[in-house]
């Protein structure tokens, strides 16, 4: 399950960075993973830094995957 997610994103990546620059699985890490019955999400991110996001679900009914790419624009603390 997390190897698939890690090479969605890994495709994804690699067909959509404007440099032209190849990531491998090596380069994906999951921030968070969870499985209920015969469902699946995988949260990940890549080691480079352009701030991408990216939500993979997987749905075990249907067999299908969705996946969900985001970018952080920024980050601060609210008190």
């Amino acid at each position: 399950m997390q190897e698939k997610a890690k090479q969605i994103v890994v495709d994804y990546f690699n067909n959509h960075n404007i440099k032209n620059h190849k990531i491998t699985q090596d380069d994906v890490y999951v921030v968070w993973f969870c499985k209920t019955l015969q469902n699946w999400k995988v949260l990940a991110a890549t080691n480079i830094a352009d701030g991408m996001y990216y939500e993979i679900t997987h749905n075990g009914d249907k067999n299908e995957t969705y996946v969900d790419v985001y970018k952080k624009w920024e980050n601060f603390c609210v008190k």
